[in-house]
């Protein structure tokens, strides 16, 4: 089973997973784009951008996650979802990385603690735009990811549902009891 076979098309998931993407990627890129602005150099630690220490260095990994994520909004459905809980968790993980590096030789990228909570925070709301309706102990029964995960339940809804719907066609379309109608001369 392929990623694309579990979530159709046209479900309404797709946009949350869509519009999640390009929205992390937008900010993202504009952090990348002003961090070019200021023309700092590679691994230089005096630049700052709303509060967050900047260099050229974060400046191209920002541009380049931001363009992934637009890209995965641009593409949609699971791939975006999938996407967008890779690369939340990058976050999640490069935020406990520079979190324990905190003023040593192996903060590369001269993370302050901005830099830290920023990564925290943004690496939960892209992973929470990937996993949204995805994960969850109550999905709805009509949800795709439910369906994949229970398919013997699934298919008894489903055919429960075809046979109510069956028989209500049929009272429907049944003529009434009783004589027919003679016909007037």
């Amino acid at each position: 089973m392929k990623l694309s076979d579990e979530l159709p098309v046209d479900h309404q998931l797709g946009n949350v997973y869509r519009y999640g993407a390009a929205f992390c990627g937008l900010v993202l890129l504009v952090f990348g784009c002003l961090g070019f602005a200021d023309a700092l150099s590679s691994f230089d630690t005096d630049g700052k951008i709303a509060g967050l220490s900047t260099n050229t260095a974060l400046s191209v990994i920002s541009v380049v996650v931001g363009l992934a994520l637009i890209a995965g909004g641009v593409v949609g459905g699971n791939f975006a979802s999938t996407l967008n809980i890779a690369i939340g968790a990058l976050f999640l993980l490069s935020g406990f990385y520079h979190l324990f590096t905190l003023d040593k030789g192996a903060n590369f990228l001269h993370f302050g603690m901005t830099n830290v909570v920023f990564s925290f925070v943004m690496g939960l709301i892209i992973m929470t735009f990937g996993m949204y309706g995805r994960v969850s102990s109550r999905l709805p029964h009509d949800n795709p990811y439910w369906r994949s995960r229970h398919p013997r339940q699934a298919a008894e809804e489903a055919r429960a549902l075809r046979r109510s719907l069956n028989e209500a066609a049929a009272k429907a379309v049944a003529p009434a009891a009783g004589p027919l109608p003679r016909k007037l001369t």
